[in-house]
């Protein structure tokens, strides 16, 4: 069967991954990581995930050379809760941000979303800390979104930051000037996403033999949407080159609309762009002679922005559901490569289910360090899919986004277990039911055919929400519903 999840442990703890990866005489030398983020990259956005508008040769690349996950989610369908339980290994009502920061303020909405922590407590030992008291050197680029000064990348274990502030978009724009309080600005036109690259391969070139970790956090495909001069001319034929759709270019979602196809020429130039500097990262460690000493993860914080109450977004997500904001597919399921010299077969596939909380144990037994389970409370090492694995000690993964947002999302969680996938909407206590083996777009809701799997699942999400201690939404008094 594709997804298996009985209980199954692999002790690999005590075993010094880091040989694995130590090649031309370095010994027990811990490896570098470089780590790649992108905001609101798609599961459908690459080549190598079945995009055909979309061009990232890099990203198919290095996907031939590592490990390809098909069922890898984002702990929250928003950013910032996603980039907190990736710096914490918790899940994002653990740590109390389970909307992107500040949040959407409340309208005539049925229900008032519970209070979030507007940053990361300082308190949280980051992946960033655990690896800098290990004697890494630690460098962030691009977009932090996890709180203002004071707890900004420099302040949970980043020895140089570069873009990382506040804010979850661009101020300026991507083309300098930046208006950014981290990162000065370049000559005037200067692509954003070209420049956090480069900054990257500057630190690159004056790392020694300290090991390191590089976290490049790209701000790029959030919107605002703005081409890549360099390309948009390129895509823009493409798009004129498409057939007319056969059927409607948006469908109703709730009460938003969802895109229907990939073929939005500013879009797709972005992509390309941060495609296209992912491989000159990758080839600056090629040319220093350190990538067979460095493991590689890409991935997103969220689904691609597929679904809004006004029509314009940017992507399309099919065959999933919705997009960015919703609990669907759309909006949690992610792209994800790992390249583990020496430990991942190149040009292998994973269909486990992972989630990001994962990352944290997984680059902290990559290195050979002691693993903290009291900080990385939810995440599992995925170690053991590296090395060919089919399952994790786990039965079931969860998401909790009990807010509105401008995808036209209402406040609900989520649960998946093997196949099975319920969602629980909080307005009116509705829950849908879909095997996702066989119907991955969530077409066929399951829960009058399947009334005691229903049950079971709501039971697991409820005693998982009280485990966390995870906040509800509350009534709102001021609801005045529509006539």
């Amino acid at each position: 069967m594709r997804h298996q999840w009985s209980v199954f442990v692999i002790f690999v703890l005590g075993i010094p991954l880091a040989a694995g990866l130590s090649q031309a005489g370095e010994g027990q030398r811990r490896p570098n990581f470089v780590f790649f983020l992108v905001d609101d990259l798609g599961w459908r956005d690459l080549g190598c995930y079945g995009s055909t508008f979309y061009e990232t040769p890099n990203l198919d690349r290095l996907a031939r050379s590592g490990m390809r996950f098909t069922d890898a989610y984002a702990s929250c369908p928003v950013c910032s809760p996603t980039r907190a339980s990736i710096m914490t290994g918790k899940y994002p009502p653990r740590v109390g941000i389970t909307d992107w920061i500040p949040g959407r303020r409340a309208k005539n909405q049925k229900l008032l979303g519970p209070p979030i922590h507007n940053q990361l407590a300082l308190e949280e030992v980051t992946v960033a800390e655990a690896l800098k008291e290990a004697g890494y050197r630690t460098f962030f680029a691009g977009k932090w979104h996890l709180g203002g000064k004071g707890f900004w990348p420099e302040q949970q274990g980043f020895d140089i930051n570069k873009g990382g502030h506040h804010r979850g978009s661009p101020p300026g724009g991507y083309y300098s000037p930046y208006n950014n309080p981290a990162l000065a600005d370049g000559p005037e036109g200067e692509y954003l996403t070209d420049r956090l690259a480069a900054e990257s391969i500057r630190f690159l070139r004056q790392v020694d033999d300290q090991p390191f970790l590089l976290y490049l956090s790209f701000y790029t495909v959030h919107t605002p949407i703005q081409a890549c001069r360099r390309h948009i001319e390129r895509f823009e034929k493409k798009a004129a080159a498409l057939p007319p759709m056969e059927g409607p270019a948006q469908i109703r979602e709730g009460e938003g609309w969802t895109k229907m196809r990939q073929d939005h020429p500013a879009y797709a130039s972005m992509v390309y762009a941060m495609d296209e500097n992912v491989g000159r990262v990758l080839d600056a460690l090629d040319e220093l002679r350190l990538s067979d000493n460095t493991v590689v993860f890409f991935t997103s914080d969220n689904g691609g922005l597929s679904t809004l109450y006004r029509r314009g977004f940017p992507t399309c997500n099919l065959p999933l559901r919705a997009g960015k904001g919703w609990c669907y597919e759309g909006g949690i399921r992610v792209p994800l490569i790992i390249r583990a010299p020496g430990v991942t077969r190149p040009g292998s596939t994973c269909h486990v289910p992972v989630i990001s909380t994962d990352f944290y144990p997984t680059i902290l037994q990559l290195a050979g360090l002691p693993l903290r389970p009291e900080q990385h409370q939810d995440g599992l090492s995925l170690t053991p899919l590296l090395r060919g694995a089919d399952r994790l000690a786990r039965q079931a993964i969860f998401w909790h986004y009990p807010h509105y947002h401008g995808s036209a999302w209402k406040p609900g969680a989520a649960i998946r277990c093997g196949p099975w996938k319920l969602i629980e909407f909080f307005e009116d206590r509705r829950a849908e039911l879909y095997n996702l083996d066989q119907d991955i777009g969530e077409r066929q809701e399951l829960s009058a055919a399947f009334p005691e799997k229903k049950a079971e699942l709501l039971d697991r999400l409820h005693r998982w929400q009280r485990q966390l201690g995870a906040k509800m939404p509350r009534p709102n008094p001021d609801y005045k519903p529509a006539r």
